[in-house]
């Protein structure tokens, strides 16, 4: 789905990329059943301490009950419509079954309403249908990946990504991540067919500050602007350079490895991820 230049009547529109909502089915609104009041921090604790920077405003929002786990196993559903949710990067569709029960999923890329979805041991190996990644064909390419059996999707959930079943091992399955990391997961854990709906998501530019506010995001002060003070990076005579790159806390970045040694999950891990160290 393409994304669309606007014609530079203001400052705002005048670098602004914009999605063109093509794949949406021109839903009113969500199914008001599958909706939840969500309520906002802005950041701060339960005594009111900003324990998160950056963070506060935006346009209200109710949450979309998403359906996570697809586990109506044998039960036809179709397709009623493919709307936006503004909780997540990812178009969101609902899904009727045919004992009337509706529920959201996240939207496979290439659906249209009217489609006919499943998920089981009976489903097809075809974009939308949840099935276990026992049943699904080596090389295909996957999202809404659980990690744990049962536990309900947990990977390749956002705009435009998605991994690939690459082989097999014992009880495990090996899959290459949307990050590039290769790891086993255990073949008893579902999946969805195809890759996540709005691929274009990153291309959108929002052309002004103003919209980014609208996404509750506040400004964000680089390190080396600030006082030593404030910062392990500020100060300095003119335009230092802030030594060591680190966060506000003191935690290295761009490249100390900060994962625990001794993590369970450590064993599933066949390949790391790509940095710019490896």
């Amino acid at each position: 789905m393409p994304v669309k230049k606007f014609k530079p009547t203001t400052p705002g529109t005048r670098f602004k990329l914009g999605n063109t909502f093509s794949q949406l089915s021109g839903a009113k609104g969500p199914e008001k059943t599958l909706v939840a009041p969500l309520k906002r921090s802005g950041g701060r604790n339960n005594k009111g301490k900003m324990t998160m920077r950056q963070m506060g405003g935006g346009h209200k929002r109710k949450y979309r009950i998403i359906d996570f786990k697809r586990n109506r196993d044998g039960i036809e559903a179709t397709v009623k419509s493919i709307e936006y949710d503004p909780n997540r990067s990812a178009f969101i569709a609902l899904l009727e079954y045919t004992d009337g029960v509706k529920s959201y999923i996240i939207a496979p890329n290439g659906i249209k309403v009217g489609d006919i979805l499943m998920s089981g041991k009976n489903a097809t190996p075809d974009t939308g249908n949840t099935l276990f990644l026992s049943d699904i064909p080596t090389g295909s390419t996957i999202h809404a990946i659980e990690m744990r059996p049962g536990q309900g999707a947990a990977v390749a959930r956002s705009a435009g990504t998605y991994a690939v079943l690459t082989g097999r091992e014992g009880k495990y399955c090996i899959i290459k991540m949307p990050s590039s990391e290769v790891r086993r997961i255990l073949h008893t854990c579902r999946a969805t067919m195809g890759t996540t709906s709005n691929p274009d998501h990153s291309l959108v530019v929002s052309g002004k500050a103003g919209r980014t506010r609208w996404l509750g995001r506040r400004p964000r002060v680089r390190g080396v602007a600030m006082n030593p003070v404030d910062h392990p990076m500020g100060g300095g005579e003119g335009r230092a350079s802030g030594g060591h790159p680190r966060s506000r806390n003191g935690q290295m970045a761009k490249g100390e490895k900060t994962r625990n040694t001794k993590k369970y999950s450590n064993r599933l891990i066949i390949k790391r991820r790509k940095t710019k160290n490896n």
